[in-house]
């Protein structure tokens, strides 16, 4: 068993695990803070960032004003944002069988995957998985395609002149892995590849692995994978949530008697509790209002925002921000509200029951009913005519890379008054906000990660006592800000196994065991033995049938006639002779009995001596010796055939044959 793993990013998960004769892949995340190390994409020009001065190096030797721009001390890249892809160079990627997603978050590398490499296999997900998995890829196209670079920064990844960069460019690895975003034509190809499951749902693979989703409670139709075969079972576990949030609660228990449980995607914020977190965005953004200023909150189109909604529609009226205009703009917004409204079965028991009362699951139904909450596709058309301030507008991406966000960050970033509020853990709220320094806007950062913190999963694994634990080897010390903060990492016993991009483990279950089924007329015609109560034996001679890794034992066929021909044939055509099977015995010989039953035949001068594996009689007068061990019994006489025989039905009377 072999675990291939693709990326280095704990929560954006891709590893390939070799199991039997199969070849999965865990999850394909895209590692997205690379976009950090480029300038934001305008939707309108910005005067601002068109005079940002080009960087050349202090002795003069290295000249990239064109591809690099400084800010505030920083160097950034003036190009299309690009993407740290899987690693594809570790294995062959055409081999891969199946992919199973395990959240919306985890996918967005998929196109790369299925549509570059050869890939013709299937892709597993839930529906929600696929259906805002697919919101979240189209919105990454739009926000790519409607702002268009004309030119394509290449010259600074050359290693020579990566050398002599300021930080962090100098010191970013693997930047040929980089690409740009794929096409909306790419993203329906990978997506025509997946198959939809339900959770628990068991789907076989090749006959070799059965292969199943339970829910992980962390976003809408996220799942945990497990994945065994008749005498091993492996877990997946990536995204996962035990707080009471939107999703359906999280499966534990199936995820029992694991013997590896591969672990990833544990919360980015251990010391950030989420109640809190969303404690501190309403009192902010309420703050913010009453002052006359703007909220700007960069997040995803789906997950984290839901929860946002619901938690102002509760503190709306108490905080007497009724008036105030709450505005969502991203190009799959109207899709990603409709669609919350409906996976009723993928929803928490609280929020599944609402749905035959009938009410919408969400609240967010009522905002946009009673005009409190807008939505639209990006910042022109309607919502340039509609707009009034104050108010507060949740758009993307986080990262302030791309998106309606830039244009925000352009137009509320000189005023004091005015506040962005980051909710979304994924992106350094310090390294997303350089390019736009100096900023006067006030700055909260709120990140609410409901993934699992180690408390939390140390307490999971206790309960599901896996044999084996692998996971990354940021879990296995303590956050480097941290060092002293030995609660921030997993100690188990035995240690978990960490891995790092490019590390190819070799996992440390052994398979002992395999299923063979037996042909009922074999079956009949075995005769079994009794050796010990309840425990029967019986020798069987087949042929062995594998097929579909589906093991079979068969009847030898009996050997065809020979009719006579007067033409000799060659040796070579006759078929095989089937030779009887040789007896087998079974049982213990007892020293003190077989001594008795020695006398009796006239063996009288025995001189017996005790070994580490049983015992050795030496008989003087006969100069032989009889070793009597637990797994075999031996004779040594030196040319006295039937002395031999003699002693060899003796030792018999005392072994069963089968």
């Amino acid at each position: 068993m072999k675990l291939y793993c693709l990326s280095g990013h704990p929560t954006l998960p891709c590893n390939v695990l070799k199991f039997k004769s199969t070849t999965i892949m865990l999850d394909c995340g895209l590692d997205t803070t690379s976009v950090l190390n480029f300038l934001p994409l305008p939707l309108v020009h910005s005067p601002r960032l068109s005079k940002l001065p080009g960087w050349v190096s202090k002795d003069g030797s290295a000249n990239l004003e064109k591809e690099l721009k400084e800010c505030a001390g920083r160097v950034f890249v003036d190009s299309q944002p690009e993407f740290c892809l899987p690693e594809r160079e570790l294995l062959d990627l055409s081999t891969i069988d199946v992919i199973l997603i395990s959240n919306y978050h985890c996918m967005m590398a998929l196109p790369y995957i299925t549509e570059h490499t050869g890939f013709t296999g299937t892709v597993y997900a839930t529906e929600p998985t696929l259906t805002i998995g697919r919101l979240f890829m189209e919105e990454l196209v739009n926000f790519m395609e409607r702002v268009p670079k004309a030119q394509s920064a290449t010259c600074w990844k050359n290693k020579e002149m990566q050398r002599m960069l300021p930080g962090p460019l100098k010191d970013v690895v693997d930047v040929w892995a980089w690409k740009r975003s794929y096409s909306i034509q790419e993203v329906n190809s990978a997506l025509s590849k997946v198959q939809l499951v339900g959770y628990s749902q068991k789907v076989e693979l090749f006959g070799a692995v059965q292969v199943s989703p339970l829910s992980s409670g962390y976003s809408l139709g996220s799942s945990n994978w497990i994945i065994q075969s008749h005498h091993e079972k492996v877990s997946y576990v990536s995204g996962s949530s035990l707080l009471t949030t939107h999703p359906q609660p999280m499966d534990q228990s199936s995820l029992k008697n694991s013997d590896v449980l591969i672990l990833t995607g544990l919360t980015q914020m251990p010391t950030a509790n989420p109640d809190g977190m969303l404690g501190e965005f309403c009192s902010n953004l309420a703050m913010t209002i009453r002052a006359g200023g703007n909220v700007l909150v960069p997040c995803y189109s789906s997950g984290v925002i839901y929860d946002l909604l619901e938690c102002l529609y509760q503190f709306i009226d108490s905080a007497n921000l009724g008036t105030t205009p709450f505005y969502f703009i991203s190009p799959v917004a109207n899709s990603s509200l409709e669609f919350s409204q409906i996976f009723a079965e993928w929803l928490c028991h609280n929020k599944q029951s609402k749905v035959y009362l009938p009410e919408p699951p969400f609240p967010h139904a009522e905002l946009i009913q009673t005009n409190k909450l807008k939505h639209y596709p990006s910042i022109h058309g309607d919502f340039s005519s509609e707009f009034r301030q104050p108010c507060v507008v949740f758009t993307g991406h986080p990262s302030l890379r791309f998106g309606d966000v830039v244009h925000f960050m352009e137009l509320w970033g000189k005023s004091s008054i005015n506040t962005i509020i980051f909710t979304e853990p994924d992106f350094s709220y310090l390294d997303a906000l350089a390019p736009y320094q100096p900023l006067a806007m006030k700055c909260v950062y709120c990140p609410i990660d409901t993934r699992l913190n180690f408390h939390q999963v140390s307490k999971l694994l206790k309960e599901v006592q896996p044999l084996h634990v692998v996971c990354p080897e940021q879990y296995t010390q303590p956050p480097l800000t941290q060092s002293h903060r030995s609660d921030l990492m997993l100690e188990l016993q035995p240690p978990p196994m960490p891995y790092r991009r490019c590390s190819v483990l070799n996992l440390p279950h052994r398979r002992r065991y395999e299923r063979i089924y037996i042909l009922p007329e074999l079956a009949n015609s075995l005769v079994p033995s009794e050796i010990k109560p309840g425990v029967s034996l019986a020798t069987v001679s087949a042929v062995l049938h594998s097929k579909d890794n589906k093991h079979t034992l068969q009847s030898v066929p009996k050997p065809p006639p020979v009719a006579p021909s007067k033409k000799r044939k060659r040796v070579l055509e006759e078929p095989p002779a089937v030779l009887a099977p040789k007896t087998l015995l079974s049982g213990a010989v007892p020293l003190e009995a077989f001594l008795a039953t020695l006398q009796k035949h006239g063996f009288t001068e025995v001189k017996v001596e005790e070994t580490a594996d049983g015992h050795i009689l030496h008989l003087q007068a006969e100069d032989t010796l009889i070793q009597l061990e637990e797994d075999g019994t031996h004779i040594v006489c030196d040319n006295n055939e039937p002395l031999r025989t003699t002693l060899r039905d003796l030792v018999l009377r005392f072994l069963q044959k089968l």
